[in-house]
């Protein structure tokens, strides 16, 4: 009897034990949580915002790491994968509708939901170091850029690249595309440039264009890792030389082809848009991973955009690689990308609403 006895006090002391324990880790955990809040909203205030690495994004990091250093891998590095893909016809999902729009010396795809709830659209300015054509994984962001606006279209160009076609091709052909849009009954408000890499510069180069040209500017912007400096001055280009799993450790990468540049001056703003001068521009969403050599690509555009009081944010995700915005689902970093992206819309049609109607500013 003495011995159960022991042994039931044993139970119900372990019993206790793990009942303190589990409260005590749920405070822990809570405690962290507000620690992270707590430093998020100080970075906010900063605008700019820090997102820690996760396990997955680690491994992702270091699997494409592996790939690049192959032979076969360096030809994503250089941009030779990128100048002719070989891919399966793009099949429209099922909500959806798009038409295939001929120019005089392009070409655009138009994505619109079959139920059409929003009055906004997306000007999609894809990557490739301008000398790829338009890709599947665009039109993929299409959808979601879609989604993001809660049912608004999307006009992605695939605007002419070197080295057939040197600058100023793709930024006239950008400016066409937004000219078309103006046409279609579109306001500069309902208006967003996205781009990614060389189409992120594009866009700013757009903007730099526009003003320039006593033209009107679109309602914001969202840029993914954009190249805005083609002289590759930034410290990053230094710094992450070693890290940068796509451009990093050798000299043949795709962010070193300047054919696109032609016999132009490569600090020229409509090239580099680093270089020019930023008063006015809409409200920007700068997305970049820590590890890129291009980091400094953003974080100097961003401190050009506060020294003219412009509103800008600037998101560092630790550990990210070029674009990483591409994995879609696979990885926490790029569902949360995804995640900001849809909530810089949603302030950005609140305010549209309040500057049109009188709304309450939230």
């Amino acid at each position: 009897m003495g011995i159960e006895r022991k042994s039931k006090e044993s139970e119900i002391r372990i019993m206790w034990e793990r009942k303190k324990n589990k409260k005590r880790n749920r405070k822990r955990n809570k405690d962290r949580k507000k620690e992270i809040r707590k430093e998020q909203r100080k970075q906010i205030r900063k605008k700019v915002l820090h997102h820690p690495e996760s396990v997955r994004g680690k491994w992702m990091r270091e699997l494409i790491q592996d790939i690049t250093s192959t032979s076969s891998g360096h030809k994503f590095q250089n941009g030779e994968y990128r100048k002719e893909p070989k891919e399966p016809e793009w099949i429209c999902p099922l909500r959806y509708q798009v038409q295939n729009l001929k120019m005089e010396q392009f070409s655009m795809e138009y994505l619109q939901p079959k139920k059409l709830t929003n009055k906004r659209v997306i000007l999609q300015l894809h990557g490739g170091g301008y000398i790829g054509p338009i890709k599947n994984r665009y039109r993929d962001f299409a959808v979601l850029y879609s989604k993001a606006l809660k049912g608004g279209s999307v006009l992605t160009i695939d605007y002419r690249v070197a080295p057939e076609y040197v600058f100023p091709a793709a930024l006239e052909d950008a400016f066409e595309a937004y000219e078309w849009l103006l046409l279609q009954g579109y306001s500069d408000r309902q208006i967003f440039l996205a781009g990614d890499s060389a189409g992120g510069g594009l866009a700013l180069a757009l903007c730099h264009y526009r003003k320039d040209k006593k033209k009107s500017l679109p309602g914001g912007l969202i840029l993914m890792s954009p190249w805005t400096d083609l002289t590759g001055s930034g410290e990053s280009y230094q710094t992450n030389y070693h890290k940068d799993p796509l451009f990093g450790n050798t000299e043949d990468s795709i962010i070193k082809n300047l054919d696109y540049v032609g016999d132009a001056d490569p600090k020229n703003p409509y090239i580099s848009p680093l270089f020019g001068e930023f008063s006015g521009f809409p409200p920007t969403l700068i997305q970049v991973g820590s590890y890129e050599m291009l980091l400094s690509d953003s974080e100097q555009v961003v401190q050009k955009i506060k020294a003219q009081h412009g509103k800008v944010r600037l998101s560092v995700y630790e550990g990210m690689f070029h674009v990483f915005q591409m994995a879609g689902v696979l990885l926490p970093e790029s569902k949360e990308a995804w995640k900001e992206i849809v909530r810089y819309l949603d302030i950005m049609q609140k305010r549209e609403e309040k500057e049109t109607y009188g709304t309450k500013e939230v």
